[in-house]
């Protein structure tokens, strides 16, 4: 298999779980702004921070305002990170890998760029905010869909899946990591309903309310959403899961071999390392530096993918 064409499927799929989980972010952000009584264009600087672009937004606007984060978010040329710029992306490598992939996924990728191009052609209104974002989810889920339902179990498919969980988990710690101030074991004793509407925020933007609620039941605290997004590995979204799953795609990119590719070792050394203790043990250690240790972690493994698999060969 061409390093070319590892890299497309990686980095198609990256784009594509980049592009669902802003949207989610936004959706997410609506929500807790509604709740704000006083300036409610303070929670987008979180949001901003999360989708890891606050530092390029300011760099073009001189006032955080609501309308500006979320244009910016979902359709700013000037933000290679935007739900549009993703969605494009992500085509674009599909173009490149277009003898990788099923008819079905292909014909899913351009139908979904079709939809955002089309959806996001001028700013949209707040009335239009939540069905717009429901349908740029439906159009990747959609691509998800038919990768799980037409493609071959074979390498094509797990670079695929490498691209989607990396991004994933590289998304839950991002959210886990800005706030973590709202989960902190001092937070227990606090229980207003402006916490709970920040828990359920967190829980919402890595689509967690519904796992959550069936596992924990209404009454919950910080302790048991930083398990359940960290360490449970029934949770698709979680940390554990995400890291699982890498790994078990590389395990078969690795064909076998007694010798481990440099990758699959520091994803092994990732789950043993920081995912096999406890919530109390991750507490102890500090959310943040946990959080801040599993974010650098992230970036290593995906620059040694791409040094493993030759992607620029």
């Amino acid at each position: 298999m061409l390093g070319k064409t590892a890299n497309g499927l990686f980095w198609m799929y990256r784009y594509l779980e980049r592009a669902e989980n802003t949207a989610r972010m936004i959706d997410a952000g609506q929500r807790i702004a509604l709740t704000r009584l006083d300036n409610r264009d303070e929670e987008w600087a979180s949001v901003l921070q999360s989708a890891g672009s606050h530092g390029a937004f300011e760099a073009h606007h001189e006032t955080l305002t609501k309308e500006d984060a979320i244009d910016w978010l979902l359709r700013s040329p000037h933000n290679t990170s935007s739900v549009l710029s993703c969605i494009a992306a992500a085509r674009q490598n599909a173009r490149l890998v277009r003898t990788a992939i099923t008819g079905e996924v292909w014909e899913a990728v351009n139908a979904a760029y079709m939809g955002a191009r089309d959806e996001l052609t001028r700013k949209v209104s707040e009335r239009d905010l939540p069905q717009t974002l429901r349908r740029i989810r439906q159009h990747t889920s959609l691509v998800r869909g038919m990768t799980h339902g037409t493609m071959l179990r074979n390498e094509h498919y797990d670079f695929a899946r490498l691209g989607t969980f990396l991004e994933r988990a590289d998304n839950t710690a991002r959210i886990l990591d800005v706030k973590y101030y709202v989960l902190l074991p001092s937070a227990r004793a606090v229980g207003s309903s402006l916490d709970n509407v920040q828990w359920e925020n967190i829980l919402r933007s890595v689509s967690a309310r519904g796992g959550f609620r069936m596992e924990y039941g209404a009454v919950s605290g910080p302790m048991e959403i930083a398990e359940f997004l960290v360490l449970d590995k029934r949770m698709p979204r979680s940390l554990a899961f995400c890291v699982s799953k890498m790994r078990d795609n590389l395990r078969y990119l690795n064909g076998g071999s007694l010798t481990l590719v440099p990758t699959l070792q520091k994803v092994d050394h990732l789950q043993r390392t920081y995912l096999s203790h406890d919530i109390h043990a991750v507490f102890d250690y500090g959310l943040h530096e946990f959080i801040q240790k599993i974010l650098v972690e992230l970036g290593s493994i995906a620059r040694q993918i791409e040094i493993d698999f030759r992607f620029y060969k």
